[in-house]
């Protein structure tokens, strides 16, 4: 396949430059130019946590790029390979498409950033994301779940863990979501009787000294203010430095018993990007790809790069801000440039003065800094909707938000479960030293592999055996009556891989060499055969 223009990304900066150049270059725009997408829609990202708290519908906030992008060739896939030199790539479709060879003369990166929580032990396994709609559908329905599940519940310490959520991030994610997630869960929380009682707590952790630090110290804690008389925690000056999937460690010594931690923090640069720049020298600022003013690369006037991949410089600063305000505004400048690269006119360079900051902290209540001016209290809240209603692409969806707001301020929020949670054959588990991985005379769910650290097996008090890394464990009870001979507990920090029941049992009758293995090196008898066997 051959393109003149390739744009890599459906973001902000790349949906908004196809759409830019389809414009300029008119009906010839569809045979010169694509648009790679590793989704085929774009997604409304400040509006993401209106999703979460079920005041808006998740097809409210995405745009199908083929409309979005009319006249540009829109391709669903992920990029396997970019060849700078021969100026190709290599397309993946899918499992049931053939990978597909795209040639160009300009390629546009704008494949902004990937969340990478790997820093933290535990944080990849255990904690919720937000990177795009499934991601926001699937915190909602753990909430729901959590409701259910403890509604169940009689131990009262299992239920106050089913009911604490933790959100890790003070920035604009971490604070919007927060305050939709407290708004949610105090408001459906009622309609679970055996709940009465119960202590609902969200906990907001952020590393610095204030919340919000985009917008000043003065908002920042103005937000802080308001979310804790509605009842929210907020630990400033914390770090998480370990989780498990019932327990969050911070830096000063303490933990928190919890069943859901969303982690609002962990941007990092997209791998193909810092992979195109290890390989071919490209400059780098904080692992984005530095641009000229006119968004080209610096010596190839051919690749270009805006948004979050991109340093764009800005006034005296040597990126702009990897928000989507500017990532819109690079995308929009870009296809201009772009169609004046083709026409052989010199392209203009960025600028863009920063308009102000927003954000919602929930309950009719936001926080702005608009052109030097500050708002806080509901006519900010007023405001931050208004704005961002205008900038929502397209008039049927305007309109749409337009009701489920209206309805939102009349009507209760809807509690409904509509994301079943998915089978998870394999999972990789994080422990800290003490953490019970199960008791004896507990459910036998699964078959451990112990990937690093140490497990002790118990009998009451007595140690049994310590099962060390690449060995594995609760075989017994699976081939048995399904309830475990032992307690199993962390011995140090530890991480194994958790393979279910019915994975197991798989393996178990396909593989001879595997039930080879698990007899070579498998844990102790149950303590019942072992009263049997004959006395010395």
């Amino acid at each position: 396949m051959k393109l003149e223009i390739v744009i890599a990304g459906g973001g902000f900066a790349g949906a908004y430059c196809a759409k830019t150049l389809a414009r300029a270059l008119g009906r010839e725009s569809i045979q010169r130019v694509g648009l790679i997408a590793e989704q085929n829609v774009m997604v409304f990202q400040p509006m993401l946590a209106e999703v979460a708290g079920a005041s808006l519908s998740p097809l409210d906030v995405v745009n199908p790029l083929r409309q979005f992008c009319r006249g540009v060739n829109v391709f669903r896939g992920q990029i396997a390979e970019v060849d700078l030199a021969r100026r190709r790539l290599m397309l993946d479709a899918g499992r049931f498409t053939k990978n597909t060879e795209v040639e160009f003369e300009h390629l546009v990166l704008a494949l902004g950033s990937v969340v990478d929580l790997s820093r933290v032990p535990g944080m990849p396994e255990h904690s919720l994301v937000l990177k795009n709609v499934g991601d926001v559908l699937r915190l909602r329905a753990t909430m729901i779940n959590r409701l259910e599940e403890a509604n169940l519940e009689s131990d009262r310490d299992v239920w106050q863990r089913l009911l604490t959520f933790v959100v890790v991030g003070g920035g604009y994610s971490g604070v919007e979501m927060a305050g939709q997630m407290l708004d949610f869960m105090q408001e459906a929380k009622p309609l679970y009787h055996n709940l009465a009682k119960a202590q609902l707590r969200v906990i907001l952790v952020q590393s610095g000294p204030h919340l919000l630090p985009e917008v000043g110290k003065s908002l920042g804690c103005y937000a802080e203010r308001k979310l804790r008389a509605r009842g929210m925690e907020i630990k400033l000056n914390t770090r998480v430095m370990s989780m498990t999937a019932s327990r969050v460690f911070f830096d000063k010594g303490e933990s928190i018993e919890t069943a859901t931690v969303l982690s609002t923090v962990g941007n990092a640069p997209h791998p193909l990007v810092v992979e195109l720049c290890r390989r071919h020298g490209l400059e780098t600022y904080k692992g984005r790809i530095v641009t000229e003013r006119t968004m080209q690369v610096k010596g190839r006037e051919w690749l270009w790069a805006a948004g979050d991949c991109a340093a764009v410089p800005m006034d005296d600063k040597p990126a702009s801000p990897p928000t989507a305000q500017f990532a819109e505004r690079q995308g929009k400048l870009l296809g201009k440039n772009l169609a004046r690269s083709l026409r052989q006119e010199k392209p203009k360079p960025f600028f863009h003065r920063n308009l102000g900051q927003m954000a919602s902290i929930g309950h009719h209540v936001a926080v702005a800094e608009i052109l030097g001016m500050r708002f806080s209290g509901f006519i900010a809240w007023w405001m931050w909707r208004t704005v961002y209603l205008f900038k929502l692409p397209g008039l049927q969806r305007k309109l749409k938000v337009m009701v489920d707001w209206t309805m939102d301020l009349f009507f209760p929020r809807d509690i409904s479960l509509l994301l079943p949670a998915p089978t998870e054959l394999l999972q990789e588990v994080h422990l800290e030293k003490g953490d019970v991985v199960f008791n004896t005379g507990e459910p036998a769910k699964s078959f451990y592999i112990l990937k690093e650290g140490r497990v002790d097996l118990f009998e009451g008090d007595r140690l049994v055996k310590s099962v060390m890394a690449g060995q594995h464990f609760g075989e017994r009870a699976l081939e048995g009556d399904g309830v475990a001979y032992f307690s199993a507990m962390a011995a140090e920090p530890s991480t194994l891989v958790s393979v279910s029941e019915k994975a197991y049992k798989t393996l178990r009758e396909a593989s001879e060499a595997f039930r080879n293995l698990l007899e070579a090196d498998g844990e102790p008898e149950r303590p019942e055969a072992r009263e049997l066997e004959p006395r010395s």
